[in-house]
């Protein structure tokens, strides 16, 4: 689990692409064996998923769309099991309280936990009601992405069984966990996109872009209201599409692929998408092609494990990611600098570095979810699994912030400093928060400490994590003594000092002695 050994990590993306191809083949085995007549009810085609399972190369095991689509099909399952489970249940008020404390584990990232207890409370009358409404839901979900990898797949799956015509239900309104415009639908899984015709697009604002998918052996079509539009067609052999088709943009001098930009509103939630202006693609590429210049280990990082950048066009919100869409990092780059366009880059990826971990090691266990432990970054408690990522993650951004401080003040550092669209300040808030991030850092890991060897929640593998980061951020420190008195004495001076006083004064409240299980 080196931080930066990038061969070490690509041989780990290999094993995960593995285990989810195993994953899937389980899932597919487990709805047709178990759920067949349940997952047909809510419109989910059993028959189907082991044809698209047969048509992905391994590649795409690691795809941000295909592992989100994956973790939803999983998720699924997990909930046609409960309701099979609440159908027998005789003490369902009891049901509803322990299905409502595993959500809350399990589902931390996802709405599921309003869908299924809407109030915030155990509530058992209705509750079968509603999960059938959310694996309805998933199911169409699941359907529309999984019809549009590879309408070639679709089309022969219903000439093999002589299917005149197969209707799926669908959406073309905006959707915001992939970003995608309303209107458009987004096909295989390199980031290439399709848009439907004015009229088509005029019909969808009437009907909330409710639409009925209908698939045959020899193409795609639409109906939206009483319009029915061809999307796909496959003659001879030969895709064709019939709606404006679009490549993926993609960064210069990268691999990473630029998605529509998502825009939040003044209530800070996501409000719509729209295409993204070229130059937040070129303050992207050159952001990327700075960490290359400056710290060439994390960029090896960041072009292995980032794979989609969709722009945040949203102020006050900070940048996110989603532990099941790996690789499909969310960037704020209407609100912040270039440096923190930089500093977004690295800090989403290294989610999606831990992450990638996780997936293969249990690193903590028995802690219960309970939030006890202090952030010196959200100034709020938190759970162990959000110290852990807060503490990996800065841990990166303090290294970032050493490297490019050292790059800066380098051999033609200044010059490629300017290049990069960087000023003198930004180098001297670089050098500030790289001693910020390693006051921050070493506060958590005296908790990650104290969750060891105190309380028993970390396991031999997150020990040897919570090493290797304590090294990283030694390190980092001793390289910082060489411009910590430059920082002391600039105008970040004050705020440092602030900084650290505000980390002594959380112990006194909130430990390590102060800790306990609840």
């Amino acid at each position: 689990m080196l931080l930066l050994d990038s061969q070490r990590l690509s041989q780990l993306r290999d094993e995960f692409r593995l285990s989810m191809r195993r994953l899937l083949v389980d899932l597919c085995r487990e709805v047709h064996a178990d759920h067949a007549d349940l997952a047909g009810e809510c419109g989910l085609p059993t028959g189907f998923l082991a044809s698209l399972r047969s048509s992905l190369k391994l590649t795409a095991y690691s795809n941000w769309k295909v592992v989100g689509w994956i973790e939803t099909l999983n998720d699924f399952v997990y909930l046609m099991d409960v309701l099979s489970q609440l159908k027998r249940e005789q003490d369902r008020p009891e049901f509803a309280a322990q299905l409502l404390s595993e959500c809350q584990e399990k589902f931390f990232e996802h709405g599921y936990l309003d869908d299924l207890f809407p109030t915030g409370q155990p509530r058992a009358t209705g509750l079968e009601k509603r999960l059938l409404a959310l694996c309805r839901r998933l199911a169409l979900e699941l359907t529309q992405e999984a019809i549009w990898f590879d309408p070639t797949v679709v089309a022969k799956w219903c000439r093999q069984r002589k299917m005149k015509q197969w209707e799926v239900p669908g959406m073309l309104a905006v959707n915001f966990e992939r970003s995608e415009i309303r209107g458009t639908v987004s096909v295989d899984i390199s980031g290439a996109w399709c848009q439907a015709s004015k009229e088509v697009q005029r019909v969808l604002r009437q009907s909330a872009g409710r639409v009925l998918f209908r698939v045959e052996s020899t193409g795609i079509t639409v109906k939206a209201g009483k319009i029915v539009s061809p999307i796909w067609s496959n003659w001879g052999g030969v895709g064709c599409w019939h709606w404006a088709c679009h490549p993926p943009i993609v960064a210069t001098h990268s691999g990473v692929t630029i998605g529509p930009t998502l825009v939040y509103g003044k209530n800070r939630q996501p409000r719509t998408v729209k295409p993204t202006d070229r130059r937040q693609v070129e303050r992207i590429a050159r952001a990327w092609q700075t960490i290359q210049l400056a710290w060439p280990e994390g960029h090896a990082l960041l072009d292995l494990l980032t794979a989609r950048v969709i722009p945040l066009q949203a102020k006050g919100v900070v940048s996110f990611s989603y532990r099941h869409r790996p690789g499909l990092s969310f960037i704020n780059c209407f609100d912040r600098g270039n440096l923190d366009l930089i500093d977004d880059l690295i800090h989403e990826n290294s989610h999606h570095h831990l992450n990638l971990l996780l997936r293969k090691h249990v690193m903590y266990q028995r802690d219960h979810n309970q939030q006890i432990f202090y952030s010196p970054w959200r100034r709020s408690l938190r759970p162990l699994r959000g110290i852990l990522h807060a503490t990996f993650t800065f841990t990166m951004g303090a290294l970032l912030f050493q490297q490019l401080s050292s790059w800066a003040s380098g051999r033609d550092g200044a010059a490629g400093w300017k290049q990069a669209g960087l000023t003198q300040r930004d180098l001297q808030r670089a050098r500030f928060r790289c001693l910020e991030e390693v006051e921050s850092v070493r506060y958590s890991l005296q908790d990650l400490h104290y969750a060891d060897h105190h309380l028993g929640w970390i396991t031999g593998s997150g020990r040897r994590l919570v090493g290797q980061l304590t090294e990283a951020i030694e390190h980092v420190e001793c390289e910082g003594e060489r411009f910590k008195r430059e920082v002391s004495r600039s105008t970040f001076g004050s705020a440092l000092q602030k900084h650290i006083k505000e980390l002594q004064q959380a112990r006194q409240t909130h430990g390590p002695m102060r800790l306990s299980p609840t």
